[in-house]
Parts: structure tokens; C-alpha cells; sequence
């Protein structure tokens, strides 16, 4: 999974129909000659360039499946609230792709109004299906699970790891920390990291959004944002790929608001107290793709990054040995959190059979051989992760899937039909909270609390 940042998108159905009336067959290029042929539209979140990059894998595919004519549809979003966004008024437009390339910030929108379940397709080539799925750690299933019926194969990935700076840490006199090394152990290292640095160093760098902000404390401090749940179901899928496993579900649900769970106070305060002692930053809104050149030159200590990273980093100029990554440090528990994606089928294709042959090329090994040959997310696939990070990764690359077999109960990140209007709510109380005084805090917490009441209403 790239670099994410959400922003409201279930308002944009309503005014895409209205707003964008003239230009969806642009969005689409569906005004060029012949782009209206029977042929597999699959909508990504890119660019042209990004379309382009994909021809190699639809002449893989086209070798194996003569019958079925593929066009990938660059639709680019500023983020995949914007994306989704696009989708929509594509849906309202009565013009909708038929696969769409769709990240866990909007598995549940479009599981719950937009998406097909494969459930039957996945039990019909079950044979064919069963190494992929040994291949796959079940988290990654499980978050594409809704209400019991799965909607999506997981191609990436990306948890919350900590990576450190080489220089900043040999310069502290600091060895690599214990796997499970916690929140107190955290902060040792980053006021050892500012009493042997000069300048402009920071220990610990931070961004304010859904995914690696705040949500990985609150996940390794046994609590969240909104209360987790989750839906019965599944049986179907566990017992078939999974025997044995225990706990699994229908997929995850978040439906009550949680921001005044004393633990989320306690995960808040952790980061006030950060900030105030000027070890850590006042989370940044946005991606934080600016950090590459400043962590490259020494100048950050620690922030929170996935397997995306390193690719980054490595055309930055970066060693393997300037750099590493850990676990997350532990709270009351060391549970991490991850975000994925996938394709999803259209509830309102007629190509269904054709759309499922074309998920299951791309998680095949042929498919992520071709179509990721850079470390710049974690492969679903244990083997194809293993093949990207162990020539070109950090030290301790393992981490990466690691975080998975070492730590079943790392989670996505909280992400209910209404996502973009909690991540919203999230996003604009959370600089007051841990940038303020240790009494705003708890203030701040109820004012999330009713924002994130009010977004859970929406339809």
C-alpha cells in the first residue's frame, strides 16, 4: 500500500452526478474512439505512466486468456478518499468499471454498496486457490472479510514498523532494540538520541493521519479509536483454507465511537508528554514523503514507516546499513495495525467470470513476479515478500511479514462504510490533543468523542 491520506468522500456521490456530469467520459476516456469495446475496465488509483506500467502484466495475462480483452483506467486521486471519490461518480454516472483497485480505508464502502463477494468464485476453484492462500498470512484475509462474505485477495501491504536512523542510533551509544521493547524503553532511546545530537535533529518524527499516526499507539496499547468488534461468519473460508485457526471472523466492525476509553486518554497522553518534552514532532498532516531526504541525512531519529519505504529510501541513496526497522514498542499489548489492497469485483459488472480470472492471475506468482518487482509495499504473498526485501532490505527485513506470524493480532486500520468521515474527525482533534497542555487532553478526547458520534451516522 502507497502512502495514504483520506478525506470525505461519501458526500462527493451525491454531487459527482451534478459536478462532473460533463467531464466522466474524460475521467473514464471513454471519448476516445474505441475505448467503448467489450473488453475488462479495471480503474486504478494513477497515472497514465501507471497504466502504462501494467502492460507487462496484461500480456501475461492475455497469453493465458486470449478471450478476454483488458484496458487498466488511470483515474488519479489526490488520495483514496478522492479515488473513491471518482469511483463513485463513475457508479452515479451509470458508467462504473468493473474492477477497481480499492485500499482497506474503502473495503467496507464498497463491500457494503459497490463490491461483489467472490465467495463463489473462491469455492469454485478452491483447488486452484489453495496455494495462494497457504501463502498468505489470514490477517490480510480476514480484513477484506464483511459481514462474513469476502470482497477482495490482498496483493500488499504495509504495518506500522519503527525505523530507526543507523547514525542516529550508533551516535546515542544505542544497540537494536528487543523485539519486545516498550513505550518506556521508546522513550530512553529518543532522549538518549537528543542528548548526543546537535542542530536541527529530531528524535521522533510523526504524521498526523489514519494510518501510522495515532492508530498504531492505540493498537499496541489494547484500545482504538472506535470499539473493535467483529462480524460472525466465515466458516466457509477458515475451515476450507484454514483449519485450526482459531478466532477468525467475518470480518472486522467498528460501529461505536471510543475516544473515552480511559486507555486512549493513557495513549494520548504518551504523546503529549513526547511532544512537550521536544522528543518527538507535532504530527504533520499529510504522507510525510518529505521525510526521505531528512531521514537520509541523519537528522531524524525514529518515525513509523512500512515495507513501502525502503524502496524510497534506496532511490534516495540510502545504504542498507544507514537504516533498520523493529517491531513497534509495546503498550499493554505489541498488537500493530497494517492497511492492504486489492482488486474488488463490481456488483455492477457483466464480466464477472472475465474479472475473476484477472484477480486470480494477479495473486498468482506469476503475477506479482511481474507486477511487483520493486520493495516499495510487502507482497501478501510470504515468498514474493521474502524475494523483494532480502537483497535489498535492512538488516532486519524480516519484520516486515514478522509483524504478521509474530504478532496475530495486528489489525487494519479502523475502517467502517463511513471511513472518510472518521478519519476526518480523527485528523482534526488530534494535533489539539497532544500539542496542547496535559489538561487539554482529556478535552480534546470528548470533542473526538461526539465528532466520531456524529460521523457514525452517516448513511
Amino acid at each position: 500500500m502507497t502512502d495514504i491520506t483520506r478525506r470525505a468522500v461519501l458526500g462527493a456521490a451525491g454531487l459527482g452526478a451534478a459536478g462532473t456530469a460533463l467531464s466522466w467520459k474524460r475521467l473514464t476516456g471513454l471519448d476516445i474512439p474505441g475505448r467503448g469495446a467489450d473488453q475488462l475496465n479495471i480503474a486504478i488509483n494513477g497515472t497514465a505512466q501507471d497504466a502504462a506500467a501494467n502492460q507487462g502484466l496484461i500480456d501475461a495475462f492475455s497469453a493465458q486468456h486470449p478471450d478476454i480483452k483488458v484496458r487498466i483506467v488511470p483515474i488519479q486521486g489526490a488520495d483514496w478518499s478522492d479515488f473513491f471519490a471518482k469511483i463513485l461518480t463513475l457508479v452515479a454516472a451509470g458508467t462504473p468499471p468493473d474492477v477497481v483497485m480499492v485500499a482497506t480505508e474503502g473495503t467496507q464502502l464498497f463491500a457494503e454498496r459497490l463490491a461483489y463477494p467472490l465467495d463463489e468464485f473462491v469455492m469454485r476453484d478452491k483447488e486452484e486457490m489453495r496455494e495462494f492462500f497457504d501463502d498468505v498470512h489470514p490477517s490480510l484475509i480476514e480484513a477484506f472479510m464483511y459481514q462474513g462474505q469476502l470482497f477482495q485477495l490482498p496483493l500488499s501491504w504495509n504495518a506500522a514498523n519503527m525505523y530507526f536512523s543507523s547514525k542516529a542510533l550508533e551516535r546515542a551509544g544505542l544497540d537494536y532494540p528487543k523485539q519486545d521493547w516498550t513505550w518506556d524503553d521508546f522513550q530512553g532511546y529518543l532522549r538518549q538520541m537528543r542528548k548526543a545530537a546537535t542542530g536541527t535533529f529530531r528524535p521522533f518524527f510523526w504524521t498526523n493521519r489514519l494510518w501510522g499516526g495515532v492508530v498504531p499507539w492505540l493498537y499496541s496499547n489494547d484500545t482504538s479509536f472506535l470499539k473493535p468488534s467483529r462480524f460472525p461468519g466465515g466458516e466457509w473460508l477458515w475451515q476450507e483454507f484454514y483449519p485450526g485457526q482459531q478466532g477468525r471472523s467475518g470480518g472486522y466492525r467498528w460501529a461505536e465511537p471510543n475516544a473515552d476509553d480511559p486507555k486512549v486518554l493513557e495513549s494520548f497522553e504518551f504523546l503529549q508528554g513526547l511532544v512537550a518534552e521536544n522528543l518527538g514532532s507535532s504530527p504533520v498532516q499529510g504522507g510525510g514523503n518529505e521525510l526521505v531526504s531528512r531521514f537520509g541525512s541523519g537528522v531524524i531519529g525514529m518515525t513509523p514507516s512500512g515495507g513501502y519505504w525502503v524502496h524510497g529510501l534506496n532511490q534516495a541513496g540510502m545504504k542498507r546499513d544507514d537504516y533498520d526497522v523493529a517491531f513497534f514498542p509495546k503498550g499493554r499489548t505489541q498488537q500493530h495495525q497494517f492497511g492492504t489492497a486489492g482488486y474488488a469485483i463490481m456488483r455492477d459488472s457483466k464480466r464477472k467470470d472475465a474479472a475473476w480470472e484477472w484477480l486470480k492471475f494477479c495473486v498468482s506468482k506469476q503475477g506479482l513476479a511481474i507486477a511487483q518487482k520493486n520493495p516499495d509495499s510487502n507482497s501478501a504473498r510470504r515468498s514474493h515478500n521474502t524475494k523483494l526485501y532480502k537483497d535489498t532490505g535492512p538488516a532486519h527485513w524480516e519484520v516486515f511479514y514478522d509483524t504478521l506470524d509474530k504478532h496475530p493480532t495486528t489489525a487494519p486500520v479502523p475502517a467502517p462504510p463511513q471511513e472518510a468521515a472518521v478519519e476526518t474527525a480523527l485528523i482534526k482533534n488530534v494535533l489539539g490533543a497532544v500539542t496542547g497542555s496535559r489538561p487539554n487532553v482529556k478535552r480534546a478526547l470528548a470533542t473526538l468523542q461526539r465528532d466520531l458520534e456524529l460521523a457514525m451516522k452517516e448513511s
